[in-house]
């Protein structure tokens, strides 16, 4: 639909005179990057490393190993070792259902901003009473989990809906690209003192009366509040710095902004079907993307199952795996303004090609040539030159393709195409392991997800998608633009 087309209603904002905020404010910028270092403590501390464990080891102590914990009739038992996923898996299920409505909401409001502050501190209120889960109470906490990360992802949406409208299109790789290596570099840091606080905490804790598991279980809440608090402090910074912007559109009289949030959501995959070539990129991010979260998310059992015997019930697998993990945490810093560079040189969709090639290397020499644990540490260190820059490259990519005025609706429907497909790669992975008893096969089936992404995005005209949506190239984006 042109400008001249667009119902009176729908008019922007800016018609009836509402100024437009300043881009490309360096003070902005640095607001809206400072939240990914503020986000990424939940995201490694508490998604990555420490919850799961922890309420997998409560669920056993109270039912034993394989004992049940659920009862949900003819959909089966859940039991200790299953309970998590569960939540999980609802949790994921949640934000597939939530998140565009959020952003199609958000497009019709000039509530952006606090739409995102509330999601924000809803999920660092239930980060935070996570502290007190303890004993019996793993459901409690399987609870405070999906709510936690609803809100973490609703946020999220937000959040990238602002770059669009923060920096013009030539400087959006590079200001991506540092957001994700803040946010790396706050999460690594963060998760780094406390896997030193809780390797430490027995010994800190024994002459109090502690003993090895209550001062280890009490390391793992303090270092989940932990992650609770950083978050919502850094934020605070963040949002005094994001400015709220008029809403691109007027509510319709008679209208909520519920309603027209569900009317939004409709238009926008009405409006993808006008953008066939955003529709391409976007299914080749949901390959390519699934690929890539497989491989991180199976990585430690793969590491675990080829160096130790009996993979992590090896004593000297977790806190290998962990420093792998760690080491990708800040090796992913350099890798995200390595690949902006790239980007500079290449150009965004090249440079994301380039990455995804070397995905698909990692996987195949992963089963063909993969030993020993030097090997791992510079597999681990490529993977996490790639991590960043892949995934921060196809988010400014992206923002270009964004009609305006429907950013955070665009932006839903992206999270979404991580998010509810995110099982697809594990399914492969667990069949193969299943079918072949080996995760090297497992592994090396996922280059199906980097070939079939990768080629779809190579024939997929990102030049002509920016334009289709009204944008800009880079290059055709006026030197003098902006306020820095």
């Amino acid at each position: 639909m042109s400008r001249d087309e667009t119902p009176a209603h729908e008019h922007d904002a800016r018609d009836a005179g509402t100024p437009a905020a300043p881009v490309n404010d360096r003070r902005e910028i640095f607001g809206w990057m400072l939240y990914d270092w503020a986000n990424s403590a939940f995201y490694t501390t508490v998604v990555g490393a420490l919850l799961g464990p922890y309420l997998i080891a409560l669920a056993q102590a109270d039912v034993g190993r394989t004992g049940v914990v659920l009862d949900l009739g003819f959909l089966g038992s859940v039991t200790a070792q299953s309970f998590y996923q569960l939540f999980v898996a609802v949790a994921v299920g949640s934000q597939v259902l939530l998140l565009p409505v959020v952003g199609a909401i958000a497009d019709y409001s000039n509530l952006k901003k606090r739409l995102m502050a509330a999601f924000c501190y809803t999920g660092v209120t239930a980060t935070c009473l996570m502290f007190f889960v303890t004993g019996k109470l793993y459901l409690l906490g399987g609870a405070l989990f999906v709510v936690a990360n609803l809100c973490y992802g609703g946020a999220i949406v937000l959040y990238n809906s602002f770059l669009p409208e923060i920096v013009t299109e030539d400087r959006r790789d590079r200001v991506s690209s540092r957001g994700f290596a803040l946010g790396y570099l706050g999460g690594g840091i963060l998760l780094a003192l406390n896997f030193l606080f809780v390797g430490a905490a027995p010994a800190l804790l024994a002459p109090y009366g502690f003993t090895e598991g209550a001062a280890r279980g009490l390391a793992v809440r303090v270092s989940l509040l932990s992650a609770g608090v950083w978050w919502g402090v850094f934020a605070f910074f963040s949002f005094r710095r994001l400015r709220s912007r008029a809403p691109s559109k007027q509510l319709p009289a008679g209208e909520s902004y519920l309603t027209r949030g569900f009317a939004q959501l409709a238009g926008t995959f009405r409006e993808l079907r006008r953008l066939p070539h955003t529709l391409k990129y976007l299914a080749a991010y949901l390959l390519y993307n699934d690929g890539i979260q497989t491989v991180i998310g199976s990585a430690s059992v793969f590491i675990a199952a080829e160096l130790f015997e009996g993979g992590l019930d090896n004593p000297g697998a977790p806190t290998f795996v962990l420093s792998i993990f760690l080491f990708v945490q800040f090796m992913g810093i350099g890798g995200a303004l390595l690949f902006e560079r790239i980007a500079r040189l290449l150009g965004t969709k090249r440079a994301i090609l380039v990455s995804l090639v070397i995905w698909s290397g990692i996987v195949v020499y992963a089963f063909w040539f993969f030993e020993t644990r030097a090997q791992a540490w510079v597999m681990a260190g490529v993977i996490a030159v790639v991590l960043g820059g892949s995934q921060a490259l196809s988010r400014s990519l992206f923002s270009r393709m964004i009609p305006a005025g429907r950013e955070a609706s665009f932006f839903g429907i992206y999270e979404v195409s991580e998010r509810g497909t995110s099982w697809l790669g594990p399914l492969v992975f667990s069949i193969v392991v299943a079918r072949t008893g080996s995760f090297r096969y497992a592994l090396l089936s996922l280059i199906v997800f980097f070939v079939s992404g990768t080629l779809l995005l190579l024939f997929t005209d990102t030049a002509r998608a920016i334009h289709d949506a009204g944008n800009r190239l880079p290059e055709e984006v006026p030197a003098e633009t902006g306020t820095n």
